[in-house]
């Protein structure tokens, strides 16, 4: 008996490596479904409700609403391909991270799809603040200053900031269009969650969006 433990206990790492290997494997890119781009309550009746919640019902979005939702962040309107929030001298270099409870994946307004980044919920790691795992997803906003023509410069810093507002100023009359609860967010370990994204040195976090239905 005593020869067999420890090859039950390799036996047992084995497994669990495999385990993980096929979990990551799993993850794969997600096709979202076309953005609906009709409908929606007016503008004013729109602006009139926007608010910030940081509290979180435990529904998830739907396929159509994140669809919606990514769309109305920074999807694309036009045959030109640009956005439909504004960016610096049109660079686009501001990537969405969206972390739900499968995994972490990053929207490609391009293909209309998800790519995976990480398996597993990493919704917590997104914010310092309790009620961030509760969001049904969490938008990670990126900016990559390769993409820019200034990226040793302060202003291309400040512009970036500046096109993350505006992406997430569409999130917030998305979600106030259709009843959802968001709040947008600077506390975060940037280091730590940088590390974990496995971002590139050019890759900046800027702010952080939670975003899920209003707690009942």
């Amino acid at each position: 008996m005593k020869h067999k433990a420890p090859f039950v206990l390799a036996l047992a790492l084995v497994t669990i490596c495999l385990s993980v290997v096929s979990a990551a494997q799993a993850l794969k890119p997600v096709q979202l479904l076309p953005p609906q781009t009709t409908g929606g309550r007016p503008l004013m009746e729109v602006l009139k409700d926007r608010k910030s919640t940081r509290e979180f019902g435990s529904d998830t979005l739907s396929p159509q609403t994140l669809s919606n939702l990514l769309w109305a962040a920074f999807g694309i309107n036009r045959a030109d391909g640009r956005r439909t929030a504004p960016s610096a001298m049109n660079w686009q270099e501001i990537s969405i991270y969206v972390a739900t409870p499968a995994g972490v994946y990053v929207y490609d307004a391009k293909a209309n799809v998800l790519e995976p980044v990480l398996t597993g919920d990493f919704r917590a790691a997104t914010g310092t603040q309790s009620f961030v795992k509760d969001a049904a997803v969490n938008l990670v906003y990126v900016s990559d200053l390769s993409k820019t023509d200034r990226a040793a410069s302060s202003e291309a810093e400040l512009y970036t900031a500046a096109d993350v507002g505006f992406i997430a100023q569409n999130v917030y009359l998305y979600c106030a269009s259709e009843g959802l609860a968001t709040v947008v967010r600077a506390s975060i370990d940037k280091p730590a969650l940088a590390k974990t994204l496995k971002l590139q040195p050019q890759q900046k976090i800027i702010l952080a969006q939670s975003v899920g239905y209003p707690k009942k």
